[in-house]
């Protein structure tokens, strides 16, 4: 039993690179897992429900938007802001630590505007704006949000 043990300790120590080392694996080894690109990059989807429209949105590999994604299921009462975005109130303050000090959204994005604590989603190009922290962006349908006055939305983690 204890040569199982120290091969593959040796293996890792001595570089398993070796051409000898390819392919070999002891009895119980488990195939390396496989993730989605989305998974190798830490990001991660999200649903948003827009009064009846499903869309799709990805999660920055951030510390703001994993923050965000701890409040997820979310539902939100998202208010037109300058015809330029949709603006909510979250339930807390995110974290922001490691964040840029400003952001330029495009189309699409879904921020968190640190000054005012509240929640941004972008269906028209703006400027840069201090405080801004890109938590992610909406994958398709964004158009779904251009809709004047106020939309009640539910954001939710989509699990793999």
């Amino acid at each position: 039993m204890r040569g199982l043990v120290a091969r593959p300790l040796a293996g890792a120590v001595l570089g398993a690179s070796a051409p000898a080392c390819r392919g070999a694996t002891d009895a119980g080894a488990q195939p390396p897992v496989r993730r989605t690109p989305d998974q190798q990059a830490g990001t991660m989807k999200i649903r948003i429900d827009v009064e009846g429209r499903s869309l799709s949105a990805t999660l920055d590999d951030t510390e703001a938007a994993r923050d965000f994604a701890s409040l997820l299921p979310l539902t939100v009462k998202l208010e037109d802001h300058a015809s330029t975005e949709k603006i909510a109130d979250l339930p807390r303050r995110l974290s922001t630590r490691g964040a840029p000090p400003g952001s330029d959204p495009d189309v699409g994005d879904i921020a968190y505007y640190a000054p005012w604590g509240n929640l941004a989603v972008y269906y028209r190009d703006f400027g840069y704006s201090a405080g801004l922290v890109k938590l992610g962006r909406i994958d398709a349908g964004v158009e779904a949000l251009e809709r004047p006055g106020p939309l009640r939305v539910t954001i939710a983690r989509v699990e793999p």
